[in-house]
Parts: structure tokens; sequence; C-alpha cells
């Protein structure tokens, strides 16, 4: 068990490192927005780029941060019932979830997007906007990191639950979605 406390450990700090590294691409995203907005309506002047790079840093930070907020329990949840159940019901919910929802839904769109981003690479795909950013092929990548992050802390998530069904806790297992 302890071999398994030592795993979830490396991939929560793993996804714990990545969520707060892409937090502070929050702040390149706002100045380049209000920037364009400046220059667009203030100076009429702009360029694509400049509004491609806010879509960039936009969808780098979702794609990538799903898998933090799936750490810290941060995604909706329908809890009517949910929120009553022992700490074991909930481990039971959640780890059918995770094992029948979430990782076959992370592995459909990992499969069916592989394709399509390795055609996006053989092409160095760019924009199709004159003036555009050349690294779309990069921005379709995400699509497999995404899920690649997601599979990975869900196996965290899983085994975390497995670890409260069969009843070893960890110190750390209250305060998971803490950071």
């Amino acid at each position: 068990m302890e071999l398994i406390g030592r795993l979830i450990d490396r991939i929560d700090r793993f996804t714990e490192f990545t969520g707060l590294a892409l937090r502070w691409l929050g702040l390149p995203m706002m100045l380049i927005t209000v920037a364009v907005v400046v220059l667009r309506y203030g100076f009429n002047m702009g360029w694509i780029a400049m509004q491609e790079s806010v879509l960039y840093l936009h969808t780098t930070v979702f794609m990538l941060s799903m898998a933090y907020t799936l750490k810290h329990d941060g995604h909706v949840r329908v809890d009517v019932f949910y929120r009553q159940f022992s700490p074991r019901r909930k481990a039971w919910v959640d780890l059918f979830g995770t094992l029948f929802l979430l990782m076959p839904v992370c592995i459909f769109i990992g499969w069916v997007s592989f394709d399509y981003v390795v055609s996006s690479w053989k092409l160095y795909e760019g924009s199709a906007e004159a003036g555009g950013l050349p690294g779309v092929f990069l921005l379709k990548t995400l699509i497999l990191l995404m899920s690649g992050t997601l599979i990975l802390q869900g196996a965290a998530e899983a085994l975390r639950n497995l670890l409260v069904i069969l009843d070893h806790p960890r110190e750390h297992e209250l305060d998971a979605g803490e950071g």
C-alpha cells in the first residue's frame, strides 16, 4: 500500500506543479487582451497574431488545468445525494465515475484525436488567417496532453478511492483537495 501511496503522491505533485505553473499564463493573457482592445478601439490597429496568442494562452490554461481541477474536486458535480454519503460510499461513487466515465472518455478523446494531431504535425499547420500564428499543430497537441494528464490524475484519484474503500487511510486523504 505504501507503493500506491507514493505513486499517488508523485502524480499529485506533478498535477499540482502543472496547475500552479499554468496560472501564471493568466497575467500575459489579460495584458495581451487589454492591449488588443486598446490598440483596436483606441488606435484602430490590430494584429491577428496578437489576438490568436490570447486564444493559445486560453486554450493552454484550460486544457492543461483540467487534471488540476480534478485533483481539487473542482469539476461540476450534481451532489443531491452525494454530499450525504459516507466517505466510503463517496469513494465508491468516485471510483465508478473515474473507471467508467472519466477514463473511457479520455481514452476515446485521445484515440479519435491522435490522427488529427499527427496530420497537423505533418503539415506543421499554421493559422488560416494571414498574419496568424504558425503553431496550430502545437495547439492541437493540447488535446492529447489534456487526455494524458486527465488519465494520469484519474489513476491517482482511482487509487486514492480504492485505499478508502479498502480502509487504508492516509493522512492526506482527507485534505487531498487542498493545495
